[in-house]
């Protein structure tokens, strides 16, 4: 395979098709090598629009997705960012390369340890990888609040409250929220004390966040 002509291709015929126009994003796609964080038994599909299967029914999301998402939270080189769901590392890499600090957190001791792998053999040395409980996940870390950026790298039924508490003024955070058949990727602005504004983004399905709250459904 050359890869420089399918990641050029990943680029001009899915992402940039998908409203990616930010030249900086691009670049960065461009730069950060993709394959390098796919597990060794998927690496064809490195540039394939399709998830990438990992542990525990989790996946990396397709390019497209993380790239628009990346796009939409505008990440500042001054900016701290904290991410849920570190899965291979590879949006934690991209987030390093805008924002001045990352803090990515993990339930999954194996991937974890992968990721911060990638990220050391990439040279990324502001994204600190941690390991955490599922069951912690929904609560991010409000003792190091507040954050200019949260990701939620996978979807949620709903975004907690607890969450949106850690955003600092101006502070945005993206998630796929919803209920397959049908999810939207959410940016949500911290704009007051206690005042948010969300837009929806695009349609999307992708694999559920552990830890995070499911609403009960009642069937009559």
């Amino acid at each position: 395979m050359d890869v420089e002509r399918a990641r050029f291709n990943m680029i001009e015929q899915q992402i940039r098709p998908w409203e990616v126009l930010d030249p900086s994003v691009l670049e960065l796609l461009a730069a950060v090598r993709r394959e390098d964080f796919v597990p060794a038994a998927y690496r064809a599909l490195a540039f394939v629009d399709t998830q990438v299967p990992l542990a525990g029914g989790r996946a990396m999301l397709e390019p497209k997705v993380e790239a628009r998402l990346l796009q939409e939270l505008q990440v500042q080189r001054h900016e701290t960012a904290l991410e849920i769901g570190t899965g291979t590392g590879f949006m934690a890499a991209l987030l390093g390369h805008r924002a001045q600090r990352v803090i990515t957190l993990e339930w999954d001791a194996e991937l974890a340890r992968s990721a911060a792998a990638n990220l050391r053999r990439a040279g990324l040395t502001n994204v600190d990888v941690r390991t955490i409980e599922a069951a912690a996940a929904a609560r991010g870390l409000p003792a190091e609040a507040p954050f200019d950026v949260i990701l939620l790298a996978g979807s949620v039924a709903e975004v907690p409250r607890e969450l949106l508490a850690q955003l600092a003024p101006g502070g945005r955070l993206a998630a796929i929220v919803g209920e397959e058949p049908v999810m939207r990727a959410r940016l949500v602005t911290r704009v007051g004390d206690a005042a948010w504004q969300q837009a929806d983004l695009f349609d999307t399905v992708a694999p559920r966040l552990a830890g995070f709250p499911t609403p009960s459904r009642f069937i009559f």
